[in-house]
């Protein structure tokens, strides 16, 4: 019984209750075309089903991870249904038309109306009991596993492999020491760094897990990464049509270098599709490789974070090498999830069991992501529900968002020449 218990603690739970969310997703193709897809509206009888259906699952899972927990039950239905309406309602607003174009994503307006209800009515006790944004969070992470495979390392070809590597590196040692060196706290620091670095909010929500960062503070960078995102996705083409012509003449290397570019540097995956649009066709394909190949760094990055973290674990702020015992003791559980989604993925797919293993877009992998931003966006409701605006507008706040423009700006100029270094002058001089 004493070993059973040392499972029943959150990390061991969520990866266990996400098991059947990945089975599901794994049978994707088994089911309706559209089936437990969010919905855009709610104008016809599929949309309400799919709706009733995440409703249901989402509930299922809560309780019976409270009840694993030993948290208290009663009250949980009409809380989670407040929680759900508001999360929903971020998913819908996400969808329209120029707010998609613009590129907010669902976990933004979570967020927004999580704190209006927080700062201009107020949160009774009767809510209180669903608002749980770390349980739903590392769900979300773990689900976000399963959509990183390992066909696409191989996919992106060796030079934007060596460009994502190299950037994500570098541009996330450069905004951690600025993070510290402007006075943001450790872990904060640590997510700003890995949302700038790779993929926006997916990345800074897999790294505050790890880092165990404030839920208030995640919600304030995951803020600022989608408000900073808007402009970018004009300013990077407009640069790149400024400033790539004249480094050649050849149309083709002009795109490549510019799809790099753009690629290494808007935050958002959905950012890096319209920004590169707007250059050409061309530089659209390489942005997406580019940013697929920093997408799955996420793990990577994640497990260096918590290995870093429990080596730290005596307490006197030291580095020290950690026995195997502490870094198991320390590591956080649900990252475990996280690979092991992804390797199981991969393996179903390279061994042609999915069976539409040679598209390029998997339903499995599509219905876990659904799955995972479902889960962010009820995760962001709860953080917004436990945030004071007063909080959000603090000094430290304030250091992090100027730390992020820095960074940013950095990472402009930095990815610039290795994308002009790799694709404008490797790649032709060995005729790839």
């Amino acid at each position: 019984m004493e070993k059973l218990k040392k499972f029943l603690v959150e990390d061991w739970v969520v990866t266990i209750l996400s098991i059947p969310l990945l089975i599901i997703a794994g049978c994707a193709t088994l089911l309706p075309k559209n089936a437990l897809k969010i919905p855009s509206d709610l104008l016809n009888a599929e949309a309400w089903i799919n709706v009733g259906a995440l409703f249901l699952i989402a509930l299922i899972l809560l309780y019976i991870g409270n009840r694993l927990l030993s948290r208290p039950l009663r009250g949980l239905l009409r809380s989670f249904i407040v929680v759900f309406a508001v999360s929903m309602l971020a998913q819908l607003t996400a969808k329209v038309g120029f707010i998609k174009a613009w590129g907010f994503e669902a976990v933004f307006f979570s967020v927004i109306f999580g704190l209006i209800i927080r700062n201009v009515f107020y949160i009774p006790d009767w809510l209180k009991p669903a608002i749980q944004g770390e349980f739903f969070i590392k769900i979300g992470v773990v689900c976000l596993g399963a959509t990183i495979l390992f066909r696409d390392f191989l996919a992106a070809g060796s030079l934007a492999l060596i460009q994502g590597c190299v950037v994500v590196f570098c541009v996330w040692m450069f905004a951690f020491f600025l993070s510290k060196r402007m006075g943001v706290d450790e872990r904060s620091a640590m997510t700003l760094s890995s949302g700038l670095s790779i993929c926006g909010v997916s990345a800074c929500i897999t790294a505050a897990g790890v880092a165990n960062t404030d839920g208030k503070k995640l919600s304030y960078i995951v803020s600022v990464v989608l408000i900073v995102v808007v402009p970018m996705i004009y300013i990077m083409p407009y640069l790149a049509k400024l400033v790539v012509p004249l480094l050649t003449d050849d149309i083709t290397i002009q795109q490549e270098i510019a799809g790099a570019w753009i690629g290494g540097t808007v935050d958002t995956t959905s950012g890096v599709g319209a920004a590169s649009a707007l250059y050409s066709d061309e530089a659209n394909k390489i942005a997406m490789i580019v940013k697929a190949t920093q997408n799955v760094l996420i793990g990577v990055v994640a497990f260096f974070i918590a290995l870093y973290l429990s080596s730290k674990s005596a307490g006197d702020g030291k580095l020290h090498r950690p026995s195997l015992k502490i870094v198991w003791e320390k590591f956080p559980k649900f990252v475990l999830g996280f690979v092991l989604a992804s390797a199981v993925f991969s393996l179903l797919q390279s061994c042609e069991i999915f069976p539409d293993f040679a598209s390029k877009k998997l339903a499995e992998t599509a219905m876990a992501k659904n799955f995972s931003g479902f889960f962010f966006s009820l995760a962001f409701v709860c953080i917004g529900m436990d945030t004071r605006l007063k909080d959000i507008v603090s000094k430290e706040n304030r250091n992090i968002l100027y730390t992020f423009i820095g960074a940013q700006i950095f990472n402009i100029i930095f990815t610039f020449f290795v994308a002009w270094l790799l694709f404008g002058i490797v790649k032709p001089s060995l005729g790839l």
